[in-house]
């Protein structure tokens, strides 16, 4: 998939845990692991925006285009 999650990233960077996270932004760890995997298919806004606030963050920060050859 050219749409790369850096998730795992930034939330080393922040110094916080999954499960942290998810009791912050107010979704399921399990479903917040999709998304941290990169196996998630889409993304809500509003869940976007969650995390990039509370990660201190912008959405490019977390998600990014990659070409693929």
């Amino acid at each position: 998939m050219p749409i790369i999650v850096n998730l795992d990233v930034m939330m080393a960077k922040r110094k916080i845990s999954l499960n942290e996270l998810s009791n912050k932004v107010g979704i399921t760890p399990a479903n917040l692991s999709i998304l941290k995997t990169g196996k998630a298919k889409a993304i809500r806004f509003s869940t976007l925006e969650a995390i990039c606030k509370e990660l201190n963050c912008q959405p490019g920060d977390i998600l990014e285009w990659a070409e693929v050859e």
